[in-house]
């Protein structure tokens, strides 16, 4: 229900980091002018949502059938109420926080903001267990959740104000013709958002009907890891994001390649080798995860690892389309990927089953980054800035690599051991042939940040 919301937020934040710091009158009024738009997108959101629980549909949503029989029809009142106080709290708590939070990315408050998004998120998952834990019912812990989610908003609206007026953003009228100029633009993140949302979980939706509930529950627990390395990434590229757009517009090639980089080497140094190292170890911890009650699929593993490894490689020429608001390669590789998974599914899973879901959604990940590879590199060209041909090909071939020894564990399970030696021999050589070819500021960040390890500052020390 927040999809609309939430890709006119996308879209602002940036245009936020496109205007820049250098422009505070500029950020003021897309600031604004975004914000009463934002309330009234909410509202619309909470008007739509009455009509969605008056229609009687979210019983069926919860559940209830035929089959399965009525849910007490005081349990479906209270989800109905849950959900349009979660409402109205996205409306208080989220629809111009949102954009307060990013309009300060480019002023370096990126990690502030991302601390009160921990906070937030934290008391909001834990309140309302402690309410059930004190004997509360469903309703009493959503109205718990949301009372807390308004409480913590107050402080982080006045710390929000306050570094508005310290970095000199002031209030402007806002002006509808901009918001709502700005509002159409971002249909396309939140159609975008829609095709990544069927692309990524709506496979579950077309994979239940053709593998049956056990075929759902072994993906789903195999993708477990792919899902927990994708966050760990996000980690990394989203607070270099002001950064990277920053030495974009300013046409700056060294610290451009510096912070691609910066992304590639996550990939090369850790996601790659770590993926290896999983292939070979997972099985046994997959057994005593799951009590033995969900055979593990190597190749289904693998396939899924590569998948992560695919979209990792990508995240440079993705940062680059999402960075400039390239609205219409944006909805157009998101729509490409999502029939790919979708119909992939389809036609694969009947004959080769959770294992075909796993190929589609890896011929997905593939043809999105050549996709955006494409596109990433003709804006740089047509900006005056080269894509970092060497540091992508080097990056490349540790996915190749990486590809290569968890398809062989696959064949040889008996030689995996062998096998993740050979391999990580060739991944470290890969590494350091990619550390040699990173721009001095790159491998100058990595060595002030090895220096502050403890231990490691005799050994990064400047000779006399």
């Amino acid at each position: 229900m927040i999809t609309l919301d939430f890709g006119h937020q996308e879209f602002l934040a940036y245009e936020f980091l496109r205007i820049g710091r250098d422009n505070p009158s500029e950020l003021s009024k897309f600031l604004w002018s975004g914000a009463s738009a934002g309330i009234l997108i909410s509202l619309g959101q909470i008007l739509l949502l009455i009509i969605f629980l008056l229609s009687g549909v979210l019983p069926y949503l919860l559940g209830q059938s035929q089959h399965a029989g009525l849910i007490d029809p005081e349990l479906i009142r209270a989800a109905g109420i849950i959900v349009l106080l979660q409402s109205v709290s996205w409306l208080l708590c989220n629809s111009i926080s949102g954009l307060l939070f990013r309009v300060l990315a480019p002023f370096g408050y990126f990690p502030r903001m991302a601390w009160w998004n921990l906070l937030t998120t934290v008391l909001s998952a834990v309140a309302p267990v402690v309410a059930v834990v004190m004997g509360a019912g469903l309703l009493t812990a959503g109205i718990v959740m949301t009372a807390t989610s308004l409480l913590v908003a107050v402080p982080m609206y006045l710390d929000l104000l306050r570094l508005l007026r310290k970095e000199g953003i002031p209030y402007s009228k806002p002006s509808l013709k901009v918001g709502y100029k700005n509002f159409v633009r971002s249909l396309a993140i939140s159609g975008k958002g829609l095709l990544e949302n069927a692309r990524q979980q709506g496979a579950r939706l077309v994979l239940a009907p053709l593998s049956g509930a056990a075929g759902l529950a072994a993906f789903s627990t195999m993708r477990t890891g792919a899902n927990v390395a994708l966050q760990g990434l996000n980690t990394v590229i989203n607070p270099l994001m002001p950064e990277l757009m920053r030495f974009l517009h300013q046409r700056d090639q060294d610290r451009s390649e510096a912070a691609f980089g910066t992304l590639w080497f996550v990939l090369v140094a850790l996601m790659a080798p770590a993926m290896v190292v999983l292939q070979a170890v997972m099985e046994p911890l997959y057994t005593l995860w799951t009590r033995g009650r969900v055979t593990f699929n190597p190749l289904l593993f693998a396939t899924l690892s590569l998948s992560v490894l695919v979209y990792a490689v990508a995240q440079p020429a993705i940062a680059v389309v999402k960075g400039n608001n390239l609205l219409k390669a944006q909805l157009t590789l998101s729509a490409v990927a999502a029939v790919v998974v979708v119909g992939g599914i389809a036609a694969l899973v009947p004959f080769m089953n959770i294992l075909g879901a796993g190929i589609a959604l890896l011929v997905a990940e593939v043809a999105a980054m050549v996709g955006y590879r494409v596109v990433a590199q003709r804006w740089l060209q047509s900006n005056g800035l080269l894509w970092p041909k060497h540091q992508f090909n080097i990056a490349m071939a540790s996915v190749w690599i990486a590809a290569a020894a968890m398809g062989a564990m696959v064949v040889l399970p008996q030689a995996k051991w062998l096998i993740l030696l050979g391999s990580s021999v060739l991944l470290a050589g890969n590494m350091w042939r990619y550390w040699h070819v990173l721009p001095d500021l790159a491998t100058q960040h990595a060595r002030r940040i090895a220096s502050s390890l403890p231990g490691m500052k005799k050994l990064y020390a400047p000779t006399k």
